[in-house]
């Protein structure tokens, strides 16, 4: 399959938001790879105080018996007035006809979606985008703490649903394929927060942009004087943060560090912690720290990114072990009781056809009864057979979900002793600074 058709990018702008009735509503459709795709709201939440978004398969109902579909996606909610600070969150999913959707029921607090400070909604409008790769060779990794969107609002039009219509006047939302630069991405796992190359809304230079002009050939004369200047201005414009302010930063990293990796990830609170490495990295601390002590203490912010999103991944992976394991004791069930129900109906057949042959007078009412049961007990034998092959089908797949939780399990432990050694290390060195 062409790979552009497996990796899409679809925008969804929805006006008038404060005054949907509805409890749900659905986007238009739109494909990726060979699946119709549609994202489903709930914007006063699902049965939370948070917007729910999800990714729903559009034809689910018309697939066959045993269809699944995979996709890897991404959702955010886009900060109109600085898309830095957007809401994203990513994960992947196997979709069948038990989860025919999936995504975040508690995506963002309606607190804040409603805040007007807080950009998520601008003239009563609401801007939703989705990342979904279809592609199970090839993983790919969002780049949540460093989402930027870039979207022609113009473009981006569609009308929801208020008071008393019980229809959706939309407009066409836009589909875009990521560059090639994005699709040649490498088809293996990326550690998360490295591989940012991979992100869908990096910017990649245009026609005009790639084009370079050669600068004139200058001599060695020239070229000392021009950046002995250029260094004199750097010397003037830096300015060396005071060691209170050194004192502050580490304080937010000590906080940041208090907190567990996985939380961390959900707090959303990176972004501060930039502007604490940028303090400590422009302050003098050569009389309190040794080189390697400062070069270790800058390397954390790059730790940072990474370490909270392995945690949040294993601990994603341990869960699918969990989920199957409910849909796997489902489905015992399901079969004791069509095991149960199989039973009864023989034994009532039996005792019919005993019935038959004593009360002749009643063979005629006795053989209906006995060809209803009859039907019965094929409609279960069918549903039993289809239960099993389910069953089976989870089988065959169950050692890759236990090696995952296997693995998230080591995972786990060795984000928290690295954590704890980065703590450790904090605390060591807090009284220097």
């Amino acid at each position: 399959m062409d790979i552009n058709r497996q990796l899409r990018k679809f925008t969804w702008r929805i006006e008038n938001f404060s005054r949907i009735a509805d409890e749900k509503l659905y986007s238009k459709n739109f494909d990726v790879g060979d699946t119709r795709w549609r994202l489903l709201i709930f914007p006063k939440g699902n049965r939370v105080d948070s917007l729910s978004i999800y990714v729903d398969v559009a034809d689910s109902a018309t697939l066959p018996y045993g269809w699944s579909r995979y996709a890897q996606f991404r959702l955010a909610v886009v900060n109109q007035i600085d898309r830095k600070s957007s809401n994203a969150k990513d994960t992947h999913h196997e979709f069948n006809a038990r989860e025919n959707d999936w995504g975040f029921t508690s995506f963002l607090p309606l607190r804040d979606l409603h805040d007007p400070k807080r950009g998520y909604l601008v003239d009563d409008a609401c801007l939703i985008e989705a990342d979904i790769s279809t592609d199970r060779n090839r993983t790919i990794y969002w780049g949540s703490h460093e989402f930027m969107v870039e979207a022609d609002s113009d473009k981006l039009k569609c009308k929801a649903a208020i008071d008393n219509e019980k229809t959706l006047g939309t407009k066409p939302e836009e589909t875009t394929t990521p560059s090639p630069a994005i699709l040649a991405a490498p088809a293996v796992l990326s550690p998360p927060g490295q591989d940012k190359a991979n992100s869908t809304n990096q910017n990649l230079p245009t026609a005009s942009q790639s084009e370079t002009i050669e600068p004139e050939d200058s001599s060695g004369e020239d070229m000392d004087t021009f950046f002995t200047s250029l260094e004199s201005e750097l010397a003037r414009s830096n300015t060396v943060p005071s060691q209170e302010e050194a004192k502050e930063a580490l304080a937010k990293i000590e906080e940041a560090l208090n907190m567990a990796p996985a939380n961390f990830y959900d707090s959303e609170e990176f972004y501060p912690l930039n502007e604490a490495f940028k303090i400590l990295s422009s302050f003098d601390c050569s009389s309190t720290l040794t080189i390697e002590q400062k070069n270790e203490l800058l390397a954390m912010e790059e730790n940072f990114k990474e370490l909270p999103d392995r945690a949040a991944k294993a601990v994603q992976d341990r869960n699918l072990l969990t989920e199957k394991e409910s849909v796997k004791l489902n489905l015992n069930r399901d079969l004791e009781r069509s095991l149960i129900k199989f039973k009864e109906a023989k034994a009532e057949v039996k005792q019919v056809e005993q019935k038959i042959a004593a009360l002749h007078e009643q063979v005629d009412e006795a053989q209906k009864n006995r060809e209803n049961i009859l039907a019965e007990q094929k409609q279960i034998f069918r549903i039993s057979k289809e239960l099993k092959m389910e069953l089976e089908a989870l089988g065959k797949q169950w050692p890759e979900y236990e090696a995952k939780a296997n693995v998230a399990e080591e995972e786990e432990k060795t984000v928290e002793a690295e954590w704890v050694r980065m703590k450790d290390f904090i605390s060591s060195i807090k009284g220097k600074i």
